[in-house]
């Protein structure tokens, strides 16, 4: 199978929605007026990323969740997707297996897959996103105040506790397993909340690297501090169980939920939204004066907590 076999057997759809798309040397798209492109990157890597016997249709839906999941942290209408592969080789029914997680994740959100490039090497796979928002409710990083409450949709930990067992670090019984695997294979990425935060959140990032590494971010990027109460973090039955299982909470990945900081004007607001959308979403503290993220303990205590998040040079 060639190359150009490749990319028509597996990877091209209709495009319904975009001016032109696979086929020419770059596609043709068009945003709508008074909006601005909203564009993100990522990079999966065999061996790095995922274990290199990842199930395909997962993987594939994985693929693209990581980036989904960037788009609603801004707050943007993700539309199209460009994909580029590196394969050891035309492996077809992993292939089919691959596209077909990938694209009934596409499927759900509306997005069209509209270029990218194939090519014979180590599997990895690289996803851009591209979508828009109206420039006014674009969510950053850069706009928490102090006052702001700070919110966490979903649970944490999830997919660090089913790594950890994967890698050997614990021992989960099947059940528990099962139950925390999803949030690492097929994370849902929170579109819905993104778009319906636009107005409402003051910033907002993705969880991707570790709860307090990542509102660190937005700590840093909005000159604040942040105060945290340890027991309104939402955790599953699963992990409750697990002695110690703060550094999974707080420091763990993969969990592609958004935390987000917004007025305490709007809480009831944003209680409403998790209704309307059927997501869970928890208050979990307080932006406030000066540059540190503080964790407090039921008691109100300092908990002693590491801040770092997940780094590739590290």
């Amino acid at each position: 199978m060639s190359e150009f076999d490749l990319i028509r057997r597996h990877f091209t759809r209709a495009t319904p929605n975009t001016f032109l798309g696979i086929g020419d040397d770059a596609a043709l798209l068009q945003v709508n007026e008074g909006n601005v492109l909203v564009v993100s990157s990522d990079i999966l890597i065999s061996g790095i990323h995922f274990f290199p016997d990842a199930e395909p249709f997962k993987l594939g839906h994985k693929t693209l969740a990581v980036n989904l999941s960037d788009m609603a942290a801004m707050g943007g209408m993700p539309r199209w997707v460009t994909l580029s592969v590196a394969l050891p080789d035309a492996d077809e029914p992993w292939l089919e297996r691959f596209s077909s997680g990938f694209f009934e994740l596409a499927q759900q959100h509306g997005v069209e897959l509209v270029g990218g490039d194939t090519t014979r090497g180590p599997l990895t796979l690289c996803v851009t996103i591209l979508g828009e928002v109206p420039a006014r409710h674009a969510l950053r990083r850069s706009g928490a105040q102090i006052g702001d409450e700070i919110w966490i949709s979903g649970t944490l930990g999830d997919a660090a506790l089913a790594l950890a067992h994967l890698q050997g670090n614990i021992e989960l019984e099947a059940c528990d397993y099962d139950c925390c695997a999803l949030a690492l294979h097929q994370p849902q990425p929170r579109v819905s909340l993104g778009l319906a935060l636009r107005g409402i959140a003051s910033s907002a990032i993705d969880v991707s690297d570790g709860l307090l590494g990542d509102l660190g971010h937005v700590l840093d990027a909005s000159g604040v501090g942040a105060e945290v109460e340890f027991d309104q973090l939402p955790a599953s039955r699963v992990l409750r169980k697990i002695e110690s299982f703060d550094r999974y909470i707080l420091s763990g990945g993969d969990d592609y939920e958004l935390c987000f900081t917004a007025p305490a004007k709007w809480h009831a607001e944003i209680m409403g939204i998790g209704s309307r959308i059927g997501l869970p979403l928890a208050c979990i503290g307080n932006i406030v004066a000066g540059r540190d993220c503080i964790v407090h303990d039921a008691a109100g205590n300092l908990f002693e907590a590491e801040a770092g998040s997940y780094d590739h040079f590290r």
